[in-house]
């Protein structure tokens, strides 16, 4: 899987917006990473972005296209997406709190 990394950081695609989500309503996890969208994305060529999805991903839904961001996390970081109401947020495993029974 393709990774873009700048500076010891993975660049991770994540939609904050409410409505719908990006990894989370189609769970490709290439999308996550996918080099060629985050530069697309950081150019603001969203049509390219458009035009590569429908081509290599024909049977996915990507709603949260118009929200995406790029985050950064350190590489080799474990991290998650969690979801409200279509809205993503990046939780890095190393700003987790556990608690014990």
């Amino acid at each position: 899987m393709k990774k873009l990394v700048r500076n010891g950081q993975v660049a991770v695609l994540v939609s904050p917006g409410f409505g719908a989500g990006w990894y989370s309503w189609h769970h490709v996890e290439e999308l996550l990473y996918d080099p060629c969208v985050v530069e697309w994305l950081e150019q603001g060529e969203m049509s390219k972005i458009q035009s590569y999805l429908a081509l290599k991903y024909q049977d996915e839904y990507f709603g949260g296209l118009e929200d995406l961001e790029v985050k950064w996390v350190p590489v080799g970081a474990r991290f998650r997406i969690d979801e409200y109401d279509g809205a993503e947020t990046l939780v890095l495993e190393s700003h987790e709190t556990w608690l014990t029974a």
